[in-house]
């Protein structure tokens, strides 16, 4: 009976160990990379979403546009929530990521801010305006500010536009280019400036109220969710989506940031 009884044991412990090395990982947190503010509040919603399909977020603040990439290639992150399409692909292009694109997410509109003018109509000659320094932002802003008559740029410039492509600057307007997170605290050194609304959020600006001029909601600009090339099929990757895209992270995006933050789907 005695070596009868320590088979089964034996038998049961490898069968346990068999099951244990097969069973699939439901343990596994997802580390999810935004920046701080409106990304990162509303990862906060889809955590709890995706919770309650068994996905576990982790969502990790950083406070510019370089960082989250770079986690995610070194691996310290799984996703990341942050940036457009156009940015997306120029950090492909010059740092050679393998990332890929498995979902939009929300559109910040663009504006311009200013403490010292009320209208762009008011801005005097030689005046100071900040736009971002990569880019991609760099170029938008340029845009914008082409949009509103303030400049003319080369007919192909296109979406990577650079204080080198003005060609028409009739108020012989100043670009200073600053890096994006610190636009809104440059404000009071600067007549006025183009500011992503991600950040703008977070400095308390709201682009409905306080923006003097804004971006069409409707362009190329759409945030990403972005995965290393390698995961795109990986179960958490269409749980993660299905969260983000559901219909109470759409209500609570237009109860909570109205027309300054815009859902995707």
């Amino acid at each position: 009976m005695n070596r009868r009884h320590a088979l089964l044991k034996t038998a049961a412990a490898l069968a346990l160990g068999l099951a244990a090395a097969f069973a699939p990982a439901q343990d596994k947190v997802i580390k999810i990379g935004a920046t701080g503010g409106p990304h990162a509040e509303i990862l906060e919603q889809v955590k709890k979403i995706a919770d309650k399909d068994g996905l576990k977020l982790k969502i990790v603040e950083f406070n510019d546009y370089v960082q989250p990439n770079a986690a995610l290639a070194a691996g310290d992150l799984d996703a990341n929530s942050y940036q457009h399409q156009p940015y997306l692909d120029a950090q492909v292009k010059d740092r050679g990521y393998k990332f890929a694109s498995v979902a939009t997410t929300v559109t910040f509109p663009m504006g311009v801010y200013s403490k010292k003018i009320r209208a762009l109509k008011d801005l005097k000659n030689g005046a100071r305006i900040g736009v971002p320094n990569d880019p991609t932002n760099g170029g938008r802003a340029l845009l914008l500010l082409q949009a509103q008559g303030l400049f003319k740029l080369k007919a192909d410039a296109g979406l990577k536009a650079t204080p080198l492509d003005i060609v028409e600057n009739p108020r012989k307007l100043k670009i200073i280019e600053i890096d994006a997170a610190q636009l809104p605290r440059s404000l009071d050194d600067l007549d006025a400036a183009a500011i992503n609304g991600n950040y703008a959020e977070s400095a308390g600006l709201d682009p409905v109220r306080d923006a003097i001029a804004i971006e069409s909601a409707k362009g190329p600009y759409v945030n990403v969710i972005a995965v290393r090339a390698a995961d795109r099929s990986q179960p958490w990757v269409a749980k993660l989506v299905k969260a983000y895209r559901s219909p109470e992270i759409r209500k609570f995006i237009a109860d909570k940031y109205k027309n300054a933050v815009i859902a995707s789907w």
